[in-house]
């Protein structure tokens, strides 16, 4: 196993509770803690901040926000804000979103390739703290600057990593990022074809693989009772297959679960309609897309992903039981 692991939280615990895992995975020497920001559920910002609060050496990323809800002035300030609290700690984890959700709020997500790079572009340059005019197609900006009267004034170590799933916005990461976030719910073989597009925009950009980060979210549930576990993973993935169905198309999974699903859960999805649905989503496709079981099991499969071009798992504590997760995957312990 890798020395380097971190942990990602979404909206399963108690939030309080969620300060408790972050300073546990700090004592136990992870490398970083990342908030989802994706349902209509919990924002990344607020519980990315209590986290820095609570602890003094973990990083903290946001796993990951979406390019089209904040202008770029107050997401360059949010992150300029955050590394004020935690300085060179803050991870800037960046995505495309996905509909229907961005529909639904009243987004239509256009050219989100160009919309991302104008973004990314004039973000890293806020943060570099220059005075910055650009007009772009979705970013226009004219003689702004992050106004720090009282504070730091020099440029910002805030990494931009984006979220990236299909091929186009994968290579854009190895073109403009400073890392990319993989996605989760995806065979370990995907990973190898997003990685030659990858380095399709790393080598455009004069840039080599070995020195691009390349973190990946993996849905780990883990329980010393293997059925618990499967049981668990179930549930999470009946909801993500109907509603993310760009995660469902990476997966692999057949449409024809997918429409069952969706058949079955509204939005947004209530327990009893995923506990009518879970059963639709197979154990064979839960073994092969994420790391779940008891603790062996979970850590030989991070390690596939690991093999195929992962260099720090992001562990997604589905269940209760994180302390369980955190404690078989702690470094010491690899």
């Amino acid at each position: 196993m890798t020395k380097r692991v971190a942990i990602y939280l979404q909206d399963a615990h108690d939030l309080r509770e969620g300060l408790d895992i972050a300073r546990y995975a700090e004592e136990k020497g992870f490398e970083a803690v990342w908030q989802a920001e994706s349902r209509l559920v919990r924002d990344a910002i607020v519980p990315m901040a209590a986290y820095a609060a609570v602890t003094e050496r973990i990083k903290v990323g946001s796993g990951v926000i979406n390019n089209w809800t904040r202008n770029i002035g107050l997401l360059a300030a949010t992150f300029l804000t955050l590394d004020d609290l935690a300085p060179n700690r803050i991870i800037c984890g960046i995505g495309a979103w996905w509909d229907p959700l961005a529909k639904n709020v009243g987004i239509n997500r256009t050219k989100p390739l160009k919309a991302m790079e104008e973004t990314v572009t004039v973000m890293r340059r806020l943060l570099n703290m220059e005075r910055v005019t650009f007009e772009g197609e979705f970013v226009n900006v004219h003689g702004i600057e992050l106004d720090v009267v009282h504070g730091r004034r020099e440029p910002r170590n805030v990494p931009i990593y984006i979220g990236a799933t299909g091929d186009k916005m994968m290579e854009m990461a190895g073109r403009i990022a400073d890392g990319v976030v993989m996605n989760y719910c995806v065979p370990v073989d995907y990973n190898d074809v997003a990685i030659e597009q990858l380095m399709v925009g790393l080598k455009n950009a004069g840039r080599r693989l070995e020195d691009f980060d390349r973190p990946q979210l993996v849905v780990c549930s883990v329980d010393e009772d293997h059925d618990r576990a499967i049981d668990t993973t179930r549930e999470l993935l009946c909801q993500y297959l109907a509603q993310q169905p760009h995660i469902a198309k990476a997966s692999g999974v057949s449409a024809d679960v997918v429409q069952k699903i969706q058949a079955i859960l509204g939005w947004p999805a209530t327990h009893e309609q995923i506990q009518k649905a879970k059963h639709l989503v197979p154990e064979e496709l839960i073994h092969r897309i994420t790391a779940s079981g008891t603790p062996a099991e979970a850590k030989a499969k991070v390690q596939e992903y690991i093999d195929h071009g992962c260099t720090c798992p992001i562990l997604y504590a589905v269940g209760g039981n994180a302390r369980l997760l955190i404690d078989t995957f702690a470094p010491e312990q690899a």
